[in-house]
């Protein structure tokens, strides 16, 4: 692991966040935390297909709609059950894109059948999707984002992120406030979503995490709680 000069104790950015927010144990039970590997391990393709999609229905679209209406995505689209998503013709597609069940946006119905094929080839190599998971090094997590956005659909930015995160796989995010206490503490200094900005900031979570014991969802959370806006009462 590569040592970052001039981190900030991992101890003060929690002080701070727990000044901010009233108390440690506050801050601590909204923090929450990752699931175990053997947990990860069991989770078919199917549904982490089915947490991309609704990752990429809810950016930048109302989450309360995608969720009233998930129940119909899931009928339409078979559970997501990946052999029968790549089985589809076009023409079945472009039917199922039109069902007044679902939010009709056709490209981004589209990306089901990209993600799918994505997922199939990682689990035709891997076992499953979960398996490939956790097989990556920890300190590498932007390892893996890149690869989803690079062979997936519309993953890129935080939507991949956001989806792996839902579903209990440990990744930290780059939030807007995140980015903000990066840059102000001049660990970055170009483009968030720059190899450079994206490998520094996996550098200083990684150092996080081995000096507090805590996962990347927990350290990303309460560095988010420390910055910006996020005083008492207003989660994060």
């Amino acid at each position: 692991m590569t040592e970052v000069t001039q981190l900030e104790p991992f101890a003060q950015v929690l002080q701070r966040a727990a000044d901010r927010k009233g108390s440690l144990d506050y801050v601590m039970d909204m923090a929450g935390h990752s699931l175990p590997n053997e947990l990860i391990a069991k989770i078919p393709d199917d549904r982490w297909l089915a947490a991309f999609t609704k990752q990429v229905f809810q950016s930048g679209f109302v989450w309360r709609v995608v969720e009233q209406k998930w129940p119909d995505f899931e009928r339409v689209f078979f559970d997501f059950n990946i052999e029968k998503m790549l089985m589809m013709p076009d023409e079945m597609w472009e039917t199922k894109s039109q069902d007044p069940g679902i939010i009709r946006n056709g490209k981004k119905v589209m990306t089901i059948k990209d993600n799918a094929q994505m997922i199939f080839e990682i689990a035709a190599e891997h076992g499953s999707f979960s398996n490939w998971l956790l097989s990556w090094p920890s300190d590498n997590i932007i390892g893996i984002w890149a690869h989803i956005k690079k062979h997936g659909n519309r993953l890129g930015g935080n939507t991949g992120a956001y989806a792996l995160r839902r579903m209990g796989f440990d990744t930290f995010l780059i939030s807007q406030d995140n980015e903000a206490y990066f840059r102000a503490h001049k660990h970055i200094d170009g483009g968030v979503t720059s190899q450079k900005s994206q490998k520094a900031i996996q550098a200083c979570f990684s150092q996080w995490r081995a000096e507090t014991g805590m996962d990347y969802t927990q350290l990303s959370r309460i560095l988010s709680f420390s910055v910006g806006d996020n005083y008492a009462g207003i989660s994060s």
